[in-house]
Protein backbone atom coordinates (compact mmCIF):
# COMPACT_ATOMS: atom_id res chain seq x y z
CA UNK A 1 0.00 0.00 0.00
CA UNK A 2 1.40 3.32 -1.09
CA UNK A 3 0.40 6.30 1.16
CA UNK A 4 1.45 10.19 0.45
CA UNK A 5 -0.41 12.98 2.16
CA UNK A 6 -0.43 16.42 -0.41
CA UNK A 7 -2.29 19.36 -0.59
CA UNK A 8 -5.44 19.85 -2.14
CA UNK A 9 -8.11 22.11 -2.45
CA UNK A 10 -10.65 23.16 -0.21
CA UNK A 11 -13.50 21.33 -2.81
CA UNK A 12 -11.32 18.23 -2.89
CA UNK A 13 -12.26 17.39 0.89
CA UNK A 14 -15.51 17.30 0.31
CA UNK A 15 -15.41 13.35 -0.81
CA UNK A 16 -14.43 13.10 2.85
CA UNK A 17 -15.77 15.45 4.94
CA UNK A 18 -19.51 14.89 3.38
CA UNK A 19 -19.84 10.68 3.85
CA UNK A 20 -17.72 11.52 7.53
CA UNK A 21 -18.90 14.70 8.66
CA UNK A 22 -22.07 15.45 6.95
CA UNK A 23 -23.92 12.40 6.16
CA UNK A 24 -27.19 13.44 6.61
CA UNK A 25 -26.93 17.05 5.08
CA UNK A 26 -26.35 18.28 1.54
CA UNK A 27 -23.38 18.52 0.24
CA UNK A 28 -23.00 22.25 0.78
CA UNK A 29 -22.62 21.73 4.40
CA UNK A 30 -18.75 20.37 3.78
CA UNK A 31 -18.11 24.21 2.77
CA UNK A 32 -16.54 25.89 5.98
CA UNK A 33 -16.06 29.86 6.58
CA UNK A 34 -12.64 30.40 5.90
CA UNK A 35 -11.94 27.40 3.25
CA UNK A 36 -10.43 29.71 0.62
CA UNK A 37 -8.50 32.12 2.67
CA UNK A 38 -5.14 32.37 1.72
CA UNK A 39 -3.85 31.12 5.03
CA UNK A 40 -6.22 28.19 4.91
CA UNK A 41 -4.59 25.08 4.03
CA UNK A 42 -6.16 21.32 3.14
CA UNK A 43 -3.69 18.36 2.82
CA UNK A 44 -5.23 14.54 1.96
CA UNK A 45 -4.09 11.52 2.60
CA UNK A 46 -3.66 8.98 -0.62
CA UNK A 47 -3.81 5.55 -0.84
CA UNK A 48 -2.98 3.83 -4.03
CA UNK A 49 -3.80 7.12 -5.36
CA UNK A 50 -7.34 7.14 -3.81
CA UNK A 51 -8.31 9.74 -1.54
CA UNK A 52 -8.82 8.32 1.98
CA UNK A 53 -8.28 11.54 4.76
CA UNK A 54 -8.43 14.81 5.43
CA UNK A 55 -7.71 17.81 7.31
CA UNK A 56 -7.80 21.03 7.24
CA UNK A 57 -5.73 23.86 8.76
CA UNK A 58 -7.00 27.55 9.42
CA UNK A 59 -4.93 30.08 10.71
CA UNK A 60 -7.52 31.11 13.26
CA UNK A 61 -6.89 32.58 17.31
CA UNK A 62 -9.03 31.26 19.97
CA UNK A 63 -9.04 33.85 22.87
CA UNK A 64 -8.81 30.73 25.31
CA UNK A 65 -5.46 31.05 24.47
CA UNK A 66 -2.28 33.64 24.61
CA UNK A 67 -0.36 31.93 21.96
CA UNK A 68 0.22 34.51 18.99
CA UNK A 69 0.14 32.27 15.74
CA UNK A 70 -2.82 29.76 16.39
CA UNK A 71 -3.88 26.96 14.15
CA UNK A 72 -7.30 25.39 14.12
CA UNK A 73 -7.94 21.99 12.63
CA UNK A 74 -11.15 21.48 10.87
CA UNK A 75 -12.98 18.84 8.73
CA UNK A 76 -10.43 15.78 9.84
CA UNK A 77 -12.00 12.78 8.35
CA UNK A 78 -10.77 9.80 7.50
CA UNK A 79 -13.62 7.40 5.39
CA UNK A 80 -15.10 4.35 7.07
CA UNK A 81 -13.27 1.59 5.45
CA UNK A 82 -9.40 3.29 5.93
CA UNK A 83 -10.28 4.08 9.42
CA UNK A 84 -8.14 2.05 12.09
CA UNK A 85 -4.70 2.44 9.65
CA UNK A 86 -3.52 4.81 11.62
CA UNK A 87 -4.22 7.79 8.74
CA UNK A 88 -5.50 9.66 10.97
CA UNK A 89 -2.39 10.15 13.32
CA UNK A 90 -0.40 10.80 9.77
CA UNK A 91 -2.41 13.31 9.17
CA UNK A 92 -1.76 15.13 12.72
CA UNK A 93 1.87 14.65 12.31
CA UNK A 94 1.90 16.10 8.84
CA UNK A 95 -0.18 18.95 10.49
CA UNK A 96 1.72 19.32 13.30
CA UNK A 97 4.95 19.83 11.29
CA UNK A 98 3.19 22.35 8.87
CA UNK A 99 2.17 24.39 11.75
CA UNK A 100 5.78 24.18 13.12
CA UNK A 101 6.98 25.40 9.98
CA UNK A 102 4.57 28.18 10.00
CA UNK A 103 6.34 29.45 13.12
CA UNK A 104 3.20 28.23 15.40
CA UNK A 105 3.35 26.88 18.43
CA UNK A 106 -0.21 25.99 18.92
CA UNK A 107 -2.97 23.83 17.32
CA UNK A 108 -6.37 23.78 19.00
CA UNK A 109 -9.77 22.71 18.00
CA UNK A 110 -13.31 21.82 18.58
CA UNK A 111 -13.22 17.62 18.95
CA UNK A 112 -16.19 15.76 18.62
CA UNK A 113 -16.75 13.36 21.88
CA UNK A 114 -16.12 10.06 20.13
CA UNK A 115 -13.02 11.70 19.21
CA UNK A 116 -11.28 13.09 22.21
CA UNK A 117 -9.94 9.31 23.00
CA UNK A 118 -8.48 8.93 19.78
CA UNK A 119 -6.92 12.91 20.46
CA UNK A 120 -5.30 12.27 24.11
CA UNK A 121 -3.57 9.58 22.87
CA UNK A 122 -1.68 12.14 20.18
CA UNK A 123 -1.08 13.99 23.35
CA UNK A 124 -4.09 17.02 22.96
CA UNK A 125 -5.29 18.18 26.67
CA UNK A 126 -9.09 19.41 26.99
CA UNK A 127 -9.98 22.97 28.06
CA UNK A 128 -13.26 24.02 29.48
CA UNK A 129 -16.51 22.36 29.00
CA UNK A 130 -18.46 20.14 26.79
CA UNK A 131 -20.44 22.58 23.95
CA UNK A 132 -23.17 22.14 21.16
CA UNK A 133 -22.69 22.76 17.85
CA UNK A 134 -26.12 23.37 16.26
CA UNK A 135 -26.60 20.32 14.02
CA UNK A 136 -22.95 18.61 14.70
CA UNK A 137 -23.35 17.42 18.17
CA UNK A 138 -21.72 18.11 21.26
CA UNK A 139 -17.64 19.03 21.30
CA UNK A 140 -15.00 20.28 23.30
CA UNK A 141 -11.86 22.32 22.90
CA UNK A 142 -8.64 20.54 22.65
CA UNK A 143 -5.23 21.70 22.43
CA UNK A 144 -1.50 20.68 22.20
CA UNK A 145 1.75 23.20 22.20
CA UNK A 146 4.49 22.39 20.17
CA UNK A 147 7.77 22.81 21.90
Amino acid sequence: MIQNIKKITALETFPVRHPVLRAEKPIESCRFDGDILETTVHFGLYENKNLAGVISLFEEKNDLFDAEKQFQIRGMAVLKQHQRKGFGEKLIINSEKYCMDQNSNLIWFNARKEAVGFYKKMGYQVKGLPFEIKDVGEHIVMFKKNE
